[in-house]
């Protein structure tokens, strides 16, 4: 999901709300490497890991090109782009995807979210797009104070962005905005 913002006297217009494809329609070893690695090679480390390493480069390549004609979008329509904000949590403690995945299977999902971000900071890099990480548990907290506004005016002030950001304008879209203000006001004041 891509929410951008502009921010104009402190306040964050959206300017785009999409979904961002990181895999070709029908490239399942792209779109869910640790789900087919799974499946197919659960008692054949190596051949699972090749089976990874494979979507996880067609997930990057794919990514980046999706990003890349995001931001020529966003240049066109004169905002140029100055910060990528990611949402992570605390599944950043797992070390080895691949291997965590294959002992638990209830976690392949958050094995696939883990590689979805990994491909957005590779796009990222690719396009020199600075990435900012924000902890989607805490960031309301972080946002109210590095904003200076009491929580329910943010969250009020999201609800209405949802206009027009487009509906559904659920609270993952919410998240991802109030991320990229944050990233935005705070690069700016920098």
């Amino acid at each position: 999901m891509v929410v951008g913002v502009a921010l104009e006297a402190g306040e964050p217009p959206v300017v785009r709300s999409s979904f961002l494809a990181t895999a070709a329609e029908g490239d399942r070893i792209a779109a869910e490497p640790y789900h087919v690695a799974a499946e197919s090679h659960r008692n054949a480390l190596d051949k699972a890991a090749a089976v990874v390493a494979e979507g996880r480069k067609r997930q990057d390549q794919f990514t980046a090109g999706a990003e890349a004609d995001l931001l020529r979008t966003l240049i066109e329509s004169s905002h140029a782009p100055i910060a990528g904000a990611l949402l992570v949590n605390r599944s950043a403690w797992i070390l080895d995807d691949l291997t965590h995945c294959l002992s638990y299977p209830e976690h392949v999902r958050i094995a696939e979210e883990l590689a979805v971000r990994n491909a957005l900071r590779f796009a990222f890099g690719q396009h020199g797009v600075q990435a900012v990480e924000m902890d989607e548990k805490t960031l309301p907290a972080m946002a109210a104070k590095d904003l200076g506004r009491p929580a329910a005016a943010i969250g009020e002030r999201l609800d209405a962005l949802g206009a027009s950001g487009g509906r559904p304008w659920r609270k993952e879209q919410k998240l991802t905005c109030l991320a990229a203000w944050v990233a935005v006001a705070a690069l700016r004041r920098s």
